[in-house]
């Protein structure tokens, strides 16, 4: 296979990863005559990943926080987008390989962000539920949803908690939004869809090996959200580890046990890997150390932007927090850089400038935290709405997003509980595993 992209004059910006680094960087530069942008990602769309607990809870459909990339891109002619994977990166020649064929850059940006850590332990990255993409998201909602079903036709109390129970283990936003929601429907849509199971059985846990929820967050916030969570029912346990499950029961690390079939995961994320990039500008967590212009550590001409970036502020010692702002403004500022050069103009070093972090924690429930301002209850929920919903990409996606909350908000019911599962091809499937391994081996 050949990618097909043609060769010009103009210098060639490969960006691999369209997240929010990525994103921001392609359109600043789509309108540059300067550039060509060749923008690789692994879907043909863009994620809003601060929504992916949304569709794992039935409030949102996937498409609803999903972009096409075409779309985005329909009349810049100067950019070229390719579906596929980067195997290898080739700084000598200046090259990436990908399953389409070998591509050619003038300046490199990898922005393939991070993936959930389970630190190694195998028996949680066999059995937990990550929650990283769009279609973990899709397999957690059909999961707790097919829990229900199934909890309908058992008849020992043990099996009942084993489909009922639900264990999150990060007590970060992700956590605590998943548990905020789950705990709203076991009290609201749940006991109208299954009037014949008791709800009251249901025991939703939040646990946190840190001292606190929400750890980069004000006290105060940190403090309400799990007054919050309290209130709605949650059994929050801080200071505590889980250390195995074996799809039946969670063990923590002082000895105790909880029941339950669905352990979800959001404890960490570890940088995506990328071959080819020597091991010692790697960093903690993976990460690509970076300087302040962006560029990996031992290279003028490959840059990290986003989750996969570790650059350092007087600030940000461990690096900047890996969500969506640092990567977006990163994008921004490498585009500026990136323009400045070919115009044979000195870089300018980043500075991460926080705008402040959210989380909501249910209905009418959240906190916010501003650089000059804290504050929690309805109406940081309202600007947790409203800053969201103008993040998303794209008018339509927008006004999706609207009437799906508003509906939400008036109806008290999420109208899209859903199991939706794949159609598996019909026959033998390890024998049709096995070929599709080895025609990959003998490529």
């Amino acid at each position: 296979m050949n990618p097909n992209i043609p060769r010009t004059d103009r210098k060639r910006v490969v960006i691999v990863g369209a997240g929010f680094g990525g994103l921001r960087l392609a359109r600043k530069l789509s309108s540059r005559k300067e550039f060509q942008v060749v923008l690789i990602n692994k879907n043909n769309f863009h994620e809003f990943q601060p929504l992916y607990y949304q569709v794992a809870t039935s409030g949102l459909e996937a498409s609803s926080i999903l972009f096409p990339l075409r779309a985005v891109f329909q009349d810049c002619k100067n950019v070229h987008i390719r579906v596929t994977t980067v195997t290898m990166v080739h700084p000598d020649t200046k090259t990436i390989d990908t399953d389409l064929g070998p591509i050619e850059y003038d300046y490199l940006v990898v922005g393939i962000g991070a993936d959930t850590n389970f630190f190694g332990q195998k028996n949680i990255i066999e059995r937990a539920l990550p929650m990283k993409s769009v279609s973990e998201a899709i397999t957690l909602r059909n999961r707790m949803l097919q829990s229900f079903e199934d909890a309908l036709s058992v008849d020992s109390l043990d099996e009942k908690e084993g489909f009922l129970n639900v264990v999150v283990v990060g007590g970060g936003p992700t956590g605590v939004e998943l548990c905020g929601t789950f705990a709203e429907m076991r009290k609201t849509v749940l006991p109208s869809d299954y009037p014949e199971l008791d709800f009251r059985m249901m025991k939703i846990y939040l646990i946190e090996s840190g001292a606190e929820l929400l750890g980069p967050m004000s006290q105060e916030s940190q403090v309400k959200s799990l007054k919050y969570l309290e209130k709605l029912g949650v059994i929050v346990r801080l200071k505590t580890r889980v250390q195995d499950f074996d799809g039946r029961y969670v063990y923590m690390n002082d000895g105790t046990t909880i029941r339950t079939n669905n352990l979800v995961w959001a404890a960490g994320v570890r940088a995506n890997a990328l071959n080819g990039l020597p091991a010692e500008a790697l960093g903690r967590g993976g990460r690509l150390m970076v300087n302040r212009f962006s560029q990996v550590q031992g290279f003028t001409d490959i840059f990290a932007i986003g989750d996969i970036a570790l650059m350092t502020e007087e600030k940000y010692p461990d690096g900047h927090p890996q969500i969506a702002q640092p990567a977006i403004q990163q994008g921004k500022h490498l585009a500026e850089n990136l323009i400045r050069t070919v115009k044979g103009e000195p870089m300018k070093e980043f500075r991460y400038k926080d705008l402040g972090t959210m989380a909501t924690i249910g209905r009418g429930k959240a906190v916010v935290d501003l650089p000059f301002w804290s504050f929690q209850g309805v109406f940081a929920w309202m600007v947790w709405l409203f800053v969201h919903l103008m993040a998303i990409v794209g008018v339509k996606n927008r006004l999706l997003i609207l009437i799906n909350w508003g509906w939400n908000y008036l109806s008290d019911d999420q109208s899209l509980r859903l199991i939706i599962k794949p159609k598996l091809p019909k026959g033998n499937m390890e024998a049709i595993r096995q070929k599709v391994e080895d025609q990959l081996v003998t490529k």
